[in-house]
């Protein structure tokens, strides 16, 4: 097995776990209310992260405490506000929409940066509106609060990705990714006072958290952080992109969520929305390329 054959495993190890967090949260929703699952799935990320990694994580500047602290605020904010649209509308449909969000960071780019959009990026734009909508039609689901809700967080993760390539630069990943999971813990401990606090713990319940907060938390971390690097950054994108398409088929079975004939082709629509904004462009260089070529080979 090849560096980079071993590394594309890894990553799609890791959008499995990542999609089958939909399904763990819904399951979840029973048990504890939104910010209380939140902030103990940090807790024991955080518990877990100084466990395995803590010889990392001495001497951490005080950049490094203070951008982790941005970017965790931003990280918090988005996890909490995905999390209640989860409880509120179907995991399936919560994963595709928060896939959106790779449509919204060029967005944010074109305001925090002043980086305007692609043509690609308008075409994803379009394309995944059109499968947002098919989506949540009254055929399949209508769009509801929690949709927005999720729809909403996915703008918050937008954002985070951009302060995150801007924040990030010269920075340890490890302190980085422990300092923002810490904060996420304590962004949804400040939301707690908010909701009706619900907590029933079971066998199962403490299973699936133990899961989120080792597996979904640390151990996609550090995947990411350890294998992004030995692929290429469109083949990582392309793996990612079947992070809703695990989540619908993971909910199918173990929760028995039927998207429809609409929400299936809406899904279909926004990941290859989602393909067209990440990828179009370099076809067109690519096309661009070749045509220049046959151009000066003819003349």
């Amino acid at each position: 097995m090849t560096i980079q054959t071993r590394a594309e495993s890894a990553l799609l190890a890791t959008t499995f776990i990542w999609g089958s967090t939909f399904v763990a949260a819904k399951i979840l929703s029973e048990s504890f209310s939104s910010s209380i699952y939140i902030f103990i799935r940090f807790c024991l990320g955080t518990i877990f992260f100084l466990l395995l990694f803590r010889k990392k994580l001495k001497n951490i500047s005080k950049i490094t405490l203070r951008n982790g602290m941005i970017l965790g605020g931003m990280l918090g904010a988005g996890m909490v506000i995905q999390n209640y649209g989860i409880y509120q509308t179907t995991a399936s449909k919560a994963a595709f929409i928060t896939g959106l969000m790779v449509i919204f960071t060029p967005l944010a780019q074109l305001i925090i940066e002043k980086r305007a959009p692609k043509l690609g990026n308008i075409l994803g734009i379009i394309t995944v509106t059109i499968g947002l909508y098919l989506l949540t039609t009254p055929d399949g689901s209508e769009f509801n609060f929690g949709d927005a809700l999720v729809l909403l967080s996915a703008i918050v993760f937008g954002v985070f990705i951009v302060y995150m390539d801007i924040l990030s630069k010269g920075i340890d990943p490890f302190q980085l990714s422990f300092i923002q999971i810490v904060s996420t813990a304590i962004v949804a401990a400040l939301c707690v006072p908010f909701e009706v606090i619900r907590i029933q713990l079971s066998w199962n319940t403490v299973l699936v958290l133990f899961y989120m907060g080792f597996f979904a938390t640390v151990i996609t971390t550090y995947s990411q952080t350890r294998f992004q690097k030995e692929t290429t950054p469109t083949r990582a994108v392309i793996i990612f992109t079947l992070e809703p398409v695990i989540a619908a088929v993971l909910a199918y079975f173990l929760l028995r969520e039927i998207l429809g004939i609409s929400g299936i082709i809406g899904g279909a629509l926004i990941i290859i929305g989602v393909l067209l904004s990440e990828f179009s462009d370099l076809l067109f260089e690519k096309i661009r390329s070749k045509t220049l070529k046959e151009e000066i080979y003819h003349g």
